[in-house]
């Protein structure tokens, strides 16, 4: 009898400690009363193009945004932790629409660089400058690309930028070299081609298929309206959309009137037809990708490199590119550029849909991963968009082309990918380079750990 008082009194204290605890059973007792951040503090660009919140907080809990709002005004779990970032900015992390990732690295270029190694450093490199995402445009091969998509997805590489890709582009046999990008492209001499090359990219969960209309100077048979018709209606018909490399006026007008969702650079030049035929069309995008243009002209952030740069590119690539644009602009890049940056200033006047995308990694000319991003978002207000414009297109556009629901906001619900800055990017859009820390996820990118482990590569190659 007495073991059973001792007993009975054992499970009554029991009982209340769960009940002291607000535990319904004893399953709940063993969950910790709060996994919850609370970050206060910091002026809030949220991306949907609202003004910021000024002295914001929002709560961050298992990997998603749960509040936002002013402090003072969010509640927050008993138990949060809470992260103070008065004097700061933050920003949905950013998302690059159009890269070709895994191809550079360092004074090479090319196929013999696609490795699970290389593409994780790009992806590395990306979260290390507040990128949440890039979408490698048409130039990816093999059971690679998919693997890392998913296994980043899954959250295996939590430091990495999420890997999107286009798998391979659809192209005429003109633009398929054994070294460029464009090497494993799927061929595309018929409609059955076409058709069949779509189909290819749906089995694999491709969203978003890439192809090319140009005939780059006179050098390249393009693909004729009946092939890429049928790209366009196939891919339509599996719910999928098709973005093109085309920049003369003519094939982008003949694009949009077949359907075309999107445009992997900007055009070479606008008209009033073309502002018609998008006014029909208001869902068609726009990746701008004027980097290999504006640098000729405007590059103070290369001599001397800038931080971000000197910290995440091989110096030999730096170099390089020094040893490039010390010879000048070619003659007509100031022509072209007040040409292209007219047409960009009318698109934004006008709400065309502008999403950013830098053709980082190409192989045309050191566009360093990462980095192109942010002075891609320079070019952007150069050509005549404003610092609140190139936010939302940063951010929401861009991640709204690719379908990325859980992207681009920082609002409850989303996934919780943000940059802490120390300066105001809509004061001078430059500031976004300010980089204090980086959040993919929920958790906060090991900066100062990536930093390390590029300088050792450095010095280690210096040493050979």
């Amino acid at each position: 009898m007495c073991r059973a008082k001792r007993l009975s009194s054992r499970l009554i204290l029991a009982a209340c400690l769960l009940l002291a605890a607000g535990s319904a059973s004893p399953v709940q007792s063993q969950t910790p009363a709060s996994t919850a951040t609370l970050f206060e503090g910091a002026r809030l660009i949220t991306g949907d193009g609202s003004a910021p919140i000024e002295n914001s907080a929002f709560v961050v809990e298992n990997n998603r945004f749960t509040a936002v709002g002013r402090r003072g005004e969010v509640m927050a779990p008993s138990g949060t932790a809470r992260v103070e970032l008065t004097g700061k900015t933050v920003m949905p992390a950013l998302i690059d629409a159009h890269s070709h990732i895994g191809y550079m690295r360092n004074l090479t270029s090319g196929p013999q660089n696609y490795t699970r190694e290389n593409i994780l450093d790009h992806m590395y490199k990306f979260a290390y400058f507040g990128v949440a995402a890039s979408m490698a445009m048409g130039s990816d091969f093999g059971d690679l690309p998919f693997q890392l998509r998913d296994e980043i997805q899954a959250g295996k590489y939590p430091a990495a930028a999420r890997f999107l890709t286009a798998g391979r582009g659809l192209a005429p046999v003109d633009e398929i070299k054994p070294g460029n990008m464009r090497h494993s492209a799927y061929l595309v001499t018929t409609e059955e081609d076409a058709r069949a090359g779509v189909r290819e990219a749906a089995a694999h969960g491709v969203t978003m298929v890439k192809t090319w209309v140009d005939s780059r100077g006179g050098t390249v048979r393009k693909l004729t309206p009946p092939l890429f018709t049928a790209i366009i209606d196939e891919a339509h018909k599996r719910n999928m959309r098709v973005v093109v490399h085309a920049t003369g006026l003519a094939d982008v007008k003949a694009l949009i009137g077949t359907g075309m969702d999107g445009f992997a650079h900007m055009v070479n030049d606008v008209d009033d037809e073309l502002m018609d035929l998008l006014k029909q069309r208001p869902n068609t995008f726009f990746t701008l990708a004027l980097g290999g243009l504006r640098r000729q002209l405007y590059s103070p952030w290369l001599n001397p490199p800038h931080p971000l740069v000197s910290e995440t590119v091989w110096p030999d690539q730096i170099k390089r590119l020094q040893d490039r644009l010390a010879k000048g602009p070619a003659p007509t890049a100031q022509q072209n550029w007040d040409r292209i940056a007219r047409g960009v200033a009318r698109f934004a006047a006008a709400g065309v849909r502008i999403g950013v995308g830098t053709d980082g990694g190409g192989q045309q000319g050191d566009q360093f991963i990462g980095w192109t991003m942010h002075t891609e978002l320079e070019n952007m207000v150069a050509a005549g968009m404003t610092p609140a414009q190139v936010m939302v297109a940063a951010t929401r556009t861009s991640a709204g082309i690719h379908g990325l629901d859980d992207l681009g906001t920082v609002a409850a619900g989303k996934s919780a990918d943000f940059v802490v800055l120390d300066a105001n990017p809509l004061d001078d859009i430059a500031n976004v380079r300010k980089i204090n820390r980086v959040y993919l996820r929920g958790e906060e990118v090991d900066r100062a750990g990536l930093r390390a482990k590029w300088r050792s590569e450095f010095s280690a190659k210096a040493q050979l």
